[in-house]
C-alpha cells in the first residue's frame, strides 16, 4: 500500500508517519492488490482535538474515515478499526450483488453473521417536493433535525441535497 500523508509540521513527526503506515498497512490484507492502492491521509488540529482523515480510492467506491480525539495515536487507531468495518462490511453487501464486478478489490475473507445483516433498509418515504432556495432547504433541515435534506433547487432547477458538515457550516450537492 502507498501513502500519501499530509499534515501540521506541529503533530507530523516521524513516529507519527511511521505509526499511520503501519496501522493503515495492515488492512492491505483485506485488498487483492495492495501494491496498488494509495491511502490519502490529512492530519489537523482542530481546536484542542487532533484529527485524521483517511480516504482510500478503490475500483467504482472510496472508502474514507474521519476521527477526532485529544491524542493523534487513538485518533489514528479508531479510524483504522472504521475502515476495517467499512471493508468488512462493504464485501459482504457487493458479494451479494448480481453485478459483481467489484469483487475482485478483496482477498476473500469470512464475515460474521452479524456483518451479513447490517444496514437494510427498514423504511422508506415519500415526500412532496416543491421548488425552493438554499436557505429554505436549509431552514426545513434544522426544523425536521436532520443532517441532510434533498430539495428541488428552483434557483438551478436541480435535484439538490444540503447537509450538515462536522464543522458545523453546511455543504450542497447538485444532481446532474
Amino acid at each position: 500500500m502507498r501513502f500519501n500523508i499530509r499534515g501540521s509540521k506541529e503533530i507530523m513527526d516521524e513516529s507519527v508517519k511511521s505509526y499511520i503506515e503501519a496501522k493503515i498497512g495492515k488492512i492491505g490484507k483485506y485488498f487483492e492488490h495492495p501494491e496498488e492502492i494509495i491511502a490519502n491521509v490529512l492530519v489537523k488540529t482542530v481546536g484542542v482535538q487532533e484529527a485524521i482523515e483517511i480516504t482510500i480510492p478503490i475500483k467504482k467506491a472510496i472508502l474514507r474515515a474521519e476521527v477526532m480525539h485529544k491524542d493523534i495515536y487513538a485518533a489514528i487507531d479508531l479510524s483504522v478499526e472504521k475502515l476495517e468495518r467499512q471493508i468488512r462490511k462493504n464485501k459482504t453487501k457487493i458479494k451479494h450483488r448480481v453485478n459483481r464486478e467489484n469483487i475482485d478489490v478483496f482477498n476473500d475473507f469470512t464475515t460474521t453473521e452479524e456483518e451479513q445483516q447490517e444496514g437494510s433498509i427498514i423504511k422508506r418515504k415519500k415526500i412532496e417536493s416543491k421548488p425552493m432556495n438554499e436557505e429554505e432547504a436549509i431552514l426545513q433541515m434544522d426544523l425536521l433535525g436532520h443532517n441532510f435534506f434533498m430539495f428541488n433547487n428552483n434557483q438551478t432547477g436541480k435535484i439538490s441535497v444540503v447537509y450538515r458538515r462536522n464543522d458545523e457550516n453546511y455543504g450542497i450537492i447538485e444532481m446532474n
